[in-house]
């Protein structure tokens, strides 16, 4: 029997066992070594996520060793090497699908929210939702996933060199859509909170940040630009900031959703058509963009180390759950070693 972490009900986690896994002729069997928690994972644990049903396995940015492989597996999948995981599904028949855009599958299921996840100590998965790097460290392979999320909004953005780009929100999903932009040659300014997060941002691209507790964002915003920025991206999903980056867009400019919002956010649809505004989401990531967050990493261009706030053992895994929940301050990323 394996051992794996299950969120049983709202606030309650046990250890449990599940039955050792076959693997198919396409699939790998892959060694978990290292699962990030996400900001997805303390919804579910809150019993705050729609999409989960309990019991539920968490776990969807992973770290891990691939131990067998199927037959029918192309030979560059070999036992011994490193990988991450995509963890969504698609159908290949809906409309994103057959339009190559599997990422926004109308019936996609994500491990540990629709299906059990990697917070065990093996799982199985077709090959084609391997990615590799024998570059990386664990951490680093942990935390592609998330970064392929804010690497694909600034392709959905279609950020160009020279263009000013605005980031709403300093958490992981923003911090990646930040580091991306700089990469892509972008002048990027990042919006939020807490001076702490926005201090991280400057580390990791951004060339201005506006905190906008204490400061007004859009006359600051606008002695910063031209007119407003030429592309805003959204990461945060209130209610506030979903207005602000329609509103502050420029002419023509682009707008990115990233954040899934709570109920209805009234618009000025006069002011979308007259400044021809297109407003676009972004959802998951397709295997370019883990690509893309691969290589960024192998090139330095984002310091891991800054967006894991700690590192607990398997067997903590649990209780550093409850304690995020009971105080989120500070807290981006919990990394999780199945070593203990």
């Amino acid at each position: 029997m394996m051992k794996a972490l299950l969120i049983t009900e709202p606030g309650k986690t046990v250890f449990g066992g599940c039955e050792e896994l076959g693997y198919g002729h396409n699939e790998v069997l892959v060694e978990v070594k290292m699962v990030g928690f996400c900001g997805t994972d303390l919804k579910t644990f809150r019993g705050e996520n729609a999409m989960v049903t309990f019991p539920r396995v968490p776990g969807h940015e992973i770290a891990g060793i691939i131990r067998e492989v199927g037959q029918a597996v192309p030979g560059k999948w070999t036992a011994g090497m490193p990988v991450t995981v995509s963890p969504y599904t698609s159908c290949g028949t809906c409309a994103s699908c057959r339009r190559s855009r599997p990422n926004a599958c109308e019936y996609n299921q994500t491990l540990g929210v629709q299906r059990d996840g990697a917070m065990t100590q093996f799982i199985r998965v077709p090959w084609q939702k391997l990615h590799g790097s024998a570059n990386l460290s664990f951490h680093e392979l942990a935390l592609v996933e998330p970064l392929s999320v804010g690497f694909h909004s600034v392709t959905r953005g279609e950020v160009e060199p020279g263009e000013t780009v605005v980031v709403f929100g300093c958490g992981a999903i923003g911090l990646a859509a930040i580091a991306t932009a700089n990469w892509r040659g972008a002048r990027v300014i990042a919006v939020g909170r807490s001076d702490e997060k926005l201090d991280l941002a400057r580390k990791i691209g951004a060339s201005d940040t506006i905190n906008s507790r204490t400061h007004d964002l859009h006359s600051t915003l606008q002695n910063m630009t031209e007119g407003g920025p030429d592309v805003i991206i959204e990461a945060v999903g209130a209610h506030e900031t979903l207005v602000s980056a329609v509103e502050e867009a420029s002419f023509a400019g682009r707008v990115v959703i990233i954040g899934y919002g709570q109920g209805t956010v009234p618009y000025d649809t006069n002011s979308i058509v007259k400044r021809e505004l297109s407003i676009r989401g972004s959802r998951n990531a397709p295997d370019g963009a883990f690509s893309g967050a691969i290589a960024m990493l192998e090139q330095g261009h984002f310091p891991a180390g800054e967006l894991v706030t700690r590192t607990v053992y398997f067997n903590e895994a649990g209780r550093a759950l409850e304690a995020w929940s009971d105080n989120t301050a500070g807290t981006i990323r919990i990394h999780v070693t199945m070593e203990g």
